[in-house]
């Protein structure tokens, strides 16, 4: 790799790090004689993981930080006094293969500013996974960070080539984005996510009635990006708008991320960055409602003053204002009525589910199936173990919270 291209990949992979939307999760592998994982030292290359606990690697950029916008929270916005940089379309389909080749990657994430139009820039980002996937005949994953203004005829070739698309609806308001953002329009954003889920639900029945041999659209479907901490949202604004988000466009992922104040911001704009365990929380909070039936005002009800807590998870803090619910049997509860039980996730429960059918399970025998037995003990009923009052205890939240982990905002 040459200087130049080196110093462009080094400017345009620092400049990618503030989008979050970056995992794999719902795509097929599409070569199936790909290896391991090779290094991942290099500049742009993020690590991503899948919904079943598979690392993959990608290679993260922008096609150009330039941009025409001036979104008052955007580092690469068109006030803001940052190195520049653009790559030609063959110059990322270049560095794609050759990191594929070289085992560093499993798949490129793009998203780009806005230069020249909206059109000009997507019809750019499209060139680069057609030529891919028709001249390089690459297999890998491609996730295009599409752009709502651009036309119809463009996203739907984007589409044809990309694994997964995703359109940022930055902030969880109409009234924050016109007051951070005023040359974006929330109506522009939903149209487009609008016209993506539809696109994707008309190939799978394409493809269902053909045999497969239609076009897959987006087959790791669609994602979007809410912006944490950047207005005056609460936590349960920002949930409910995420609910609303996965009910009216069937998105696969919405990512939050913690704002970070950037150089020379503007003033409307927080001073501080908000603790990195409220954007924690958030995930936390989304993983209740997409994978263990928590309807959004359960969550949202459970918060005070609109905020989830930060030092309790949203399923402790839940379970502890409902603790007239507990403590439940474990070898007689539906799989619903565990999966609300602190400290079990999805799989101890379906062990526990798959368990109890040879015999009555004891306390011992919940704790080899969960890491996370004291959290769970004062919520379930085994064969030998029934608690006593310990729901009552005034002090039971701070016996389950656990000290804060480190965080890092892009680790």
């Amino acid at each position: 790799m040459d200087d130049a291209l080196q110093g462009k990949l080094r400017v345009l992979a620092d400049a990618a790090k503030y989008d979050a939307s970056c995992a794999s999760s719902g795509a097929a592998k599409r070569n199936s004689r790909a290896g391991g994982l090779g290094s991942s030292d290099g500049l742009g290359i993020c690590h991503a993981y899948t919904p079943d606990g598979r690392c993959v690697s990608l290679l993260k950029i922008l096609l150009t930080n330039y941009c025409l916008f001036d979104c008052a929270y955007c580092v690469n916005r068109r006030s803001s006094n940052v190195e520049r940089a653009r790559f030609k379309v063959d110059e990322v389909v270049s560095l794609t293969v050759e990191f594929y080749k070289r085992n560093y990657i499993e798949g490129l994430f793009l998203s780009s500013g806005i230069i020249r139009s909206p059109d000009y820039t997507m019809e750019a980002m499209v060139e680069v996974a057609r030529k891919l996937r028709q001249e390089q005949g690459f297999r890998g994953y491609i996730h295009l960070k599409t752009i709502p203004e651009a036309s119809v005829e463009l996203i739907k070739a984007a589409g044809l080539w990309a694994d997964r698309l995703s359109i940022n609806v930055e902030l969880p308001t109409d009234e924050s984005l016109s007051r951070l953002a005023p040359e974006k329009q929330a109506g522009s954003i939903r149209g487009a996510m609008g016209r993506i889920s539809e696109r994707i639900i008309e190939a799978k029945g394409e493809r269902s009635k053909s045999g497969r041999r239609a076009p897959a659209f987006s087959p790791a479907g669609q994602s979007t990006q809410v912006i944490v901490g950047a207005d005056e949202s609460s936590d349960a604004a920002l949930l409910r708008n995420s609910g609303a988000l996965y009910e009216g466009y069937g998105l696969r992922r919405v990512y939050y991320s913690a704002f970070s104040p950037i150089p020379d911001g503007s003033q409307v704009l927080p001073l501080k960055a908000p603790p990195l365990q409220r954007e924690n929380r958030l995930y936390q909070a989304d993983w209740l409602m997409r994978q263990y039936g928590f309807a959004v005002e359960e969550i949202a009800g459970a918060t005070e003053g609109g905020m989830l807590d930060l030092d309790v998870d949203p399923k402790l803090a839940w379970a502890l204002k409902h603790r007239e619910r507990f403590p439940v049997d474990v070898n007689e509860a539906d799989r619903e009525t565990l999966l609300r039980v602190p400290g079990l996730g999805v799989r101890a429960v379906d062990r526990i589910i798959s368990a109890r059918r040879h015999a009555r399970l004891r306390l011992d025998d919940v704790g080899r199936l969960t890491s996370s037995l004291k959290r769970v003990r004062p919520f379930i009923v085994t064969a030998d173990h029934t608690p006593t009052r310990t729901l009552d205890r005034a002090d039971l939240r701070a016996r389950l919270v656990e000290p804060p982990a480190q965080l890092s905002l892009f680790g």
